[in-house]
C-alpha cells in the first residue's frame, strides 16, 4: 500500500465525516508521464526543523480524485489542488481540510492528487493540467452518481495549485490528452474558480504583466480571488486577473488582505486572512451554488 494510502486510511478511521469517501484513479492505464521519467516511491518529505506540522506527499505518479461526500448535498461540486510549487502536495491543511470545510457548506468536495515533482522545469503545469482536466472530465461523466449538477463544477487551489486551477480555467479547450469516452465528460472546463495566493502568474518581481497563458476570455468561468500583500509571490497577478475579468465586465470578486504571508490555507490564526473560507462562502452563497440544485 502506498504511504499516501495509509494517511488517508487512518483520516478515514479518525474523521467520521471522510467515511463514505472514494478514491478514483485518474489513469487506469497508467498516467501519460513523458518517456523516460522516474521518480522515488511516493511517499512524506520529512518535516522540516522545527518541525511546522505541514504534510508534503510528493513523487505521485498514480493521480487520483478523492471524493468528499457532504452529509446534505446541494448539488454544488468543488475539485481542490493543494500546493508545494509542482514539487510536493501541501496535502491536509490545502487539501483535506478545505474538503472538510467545503462539506459543511453541503458541496462535494474532491481531492486532486496530481502528479509532482516537475517532469519539466520549464512547463511545471503541462501534466498536473492533464490531470485537473481528467478530474473535472470524471466529475462530469460521473455527475449523477454523485449527486452532481455538471453545471455546477468548481475548482480551488492554493499556490501552485492556484495557478493550476487557473490553467484550467482559462484553458478550457486547450485538452492536454484525447478524450476517452469511458471515463471523460465532453467538456474539461470548470463553471467557477477559487485561487488562493495563486502563483507563477506574472513576469518579473515587480509582477507588472501577466504571463501569455493567462488571457481571460468572454468565456472564462466566475472568478473568487484570495491573497494578501504581504506574500513573498505579489498579490499583482490576482489583481492583474481581477482588472482582465473588470474589463470584460464577468463576474469576479477579489480580497487581498493587509497581511497573512504564504501558505496559510486552512492553519488557524488570528488575522483578517484566516477568515477567507468565510469571504469565498458569501460569494458562492450569493452566486446561488449553496442552493439546492434544481
Amino acid at each position: 500500500m502506498r504511504l499516501s494510502s495509509l494517511f488517508f486510511s487512518a483520516a478515514l478511521l479518525s474523521t467520521p465525516a471522510l467515511a463514505a469517501t472514494t478514491e478514483i484513479q485518474l489513469w487506469p492505464s497508467g498516467a501519460p508521464d513523458p518517456e523516460g521519467f522516474a521518480c522515488e516511491p511516493e511517499g512524506f518529505v520529512p518535516p522540516k526543523q522545527p518541525d511546522d506540522g505541514i504534510q508534503r506527499l510528493t513523487n505521485v505518479t498514480d493521480p487520483t480524485l478523492t471524493i468528499y461526500p457532504a452529509a446534505k448535498p446541494n448539488g454544488t461540486a468543488v475539485v481542490v489542488c493543494p500546493g508545494g510549487g509542482y514539487n510536493i502536495l501541501a496535502i491536509t491543511h490545502e487539501g483535506i481540510q478545505v474538503c472538510e470545510w467545503l462539506n459543511e457548506l453541503g458541496v462535494t468536495a474532491a481531492l486532486l492528487k496530481y502528479r509532482v515533482p516537475r517532469r519539466d522545469p520549464e512547463t511545471p503545469e503541462k501534466w498536473p493540467l492533464q490531470d485537473a482536466q481528467r478530474a473535472i472530465s470524471i466529475l462530469r461523466s460521473r455527475a449523477g452518481e454523485f449527486g452532481i449538477a455538471p453545471d455546477r463544477i468548481g475548482i480551488l487551489g492554493f499556490s501552485a495549485g492556484g495557478n493550476l486551477c487557473l490553467m484550467a480555467a482559462l484553458h478550457p479547450e486547450d485538452r492536454t490528452f484525447d478524450l476517452d469516452p469511458k471515463l471523460d465528460a465532453a467538456s474539461p472546463a470548470p463553471n467557477f474558480v477559487i485561487p488562493v495566493y495563486p502563483a507563477y502568474l506574472t513576469e518579473g518581481k515587480e509582477g507588472s504583466k501577466l504571463l501569455p497563458d493567462f488571457t481571460v476570455t468572454p468565456a472564462s468561468p466566475a472568478i473568487c480571488l484570495i491573497h494578501a500583500n504581504d506574500d513573498r509571490i505579489t498579490a499583482a497577478g490576482s489583481a492583474l486577473i481581477y482588472v482582465e475579468y473588470r474589463k470584460l465586465n464577468l463576474p469576479a470578486e477579489l480580497h487581498i488582505y493587509e497581511r497573512g504571508g504564504h501558505g496559510y490555507g486552512m492553519k488557524p490564526g488570528d488575522l483578517p486572512v484566516n477568515s477567507w473560507p468565510d469571504r469565498v462562502a458569501d460569494w458562492m452563497r450569493a452566486r446561488g451554488l449553496l442552493d439546492a440544485a434544481k
